[in-house]
């Protein structure tokens, strides 16, 4: 089984490996620590000491405060309050529902009709990164991505206990 080293992880993370590369990772068994130095990673280079439970996607995480609370938190350390909670609901939120706030990031003729479709983007209150976008039918309601069982994640796939 091939293992990866953290400078390689982090490269998978950030999107700086090569098609070829991210295929040959993609298409092997997973190493047995990957998930832990991942988590490595991830909390170095966050300013903050929570333990991490879990990344959810580019600048997001699901961390343990030492109160016990698991809530979802920036890089920059703003927390968008309970994982089981939409923390969409949390964001600041810019909507492009016409030809010019689309045109800003695509080409005449290349984006959707706002009537028919907007996009969403959220972005985080302390330090406003982009953390994510959706593109819905206008008044549709906000995604809840997912909610993951950490303690079955731990448990069952990880073979340790919260």
């Amino acid at each position: 089984m091939t293992t990866y080293d953290i400078k390689t992880l982090e490269n998978l993370w950030e999107g700086k490996l090569s098609a070829g590369e991210l295929r040959g990772i993609q298409s092997k068994f997973k190493d047995r620590d990957r998930f832990w130095k991942f988590l490595d990673y991830c909390q170095a280079r966050v300013p903050w000491t929570e333990k991490i439970l879990l990344p959810l996607q580019p600048h997001l995480y699901i961390v343990q405060k030492p109160d016990g609370q698991r809530v979802v938190k920036c890089d920059c350390g703003h927390e968008f309050g309970d994982y089981r909670n939409n923390w969409k609901l949390e964001a600041r939120v810019f909507v492009r529902d016409s030809d010019e706030t689309l045109r800003e990031i695509y080409p005449a003729l290349m984006h959707s009709d706002p009537e028919w479709m907007i996009l969403r983007e959220f972005y985080c209150p302390g330090c406003y990164s982009l953390l994510e976008t959706e593109m819905v039918p206008p008044g549709y309601p906000i995604l809840f991505d997912f909610q993951p069982d950490l303690e079955v994640f731990y448990r069952d796939w990880l073979g340790k206990a919260l």
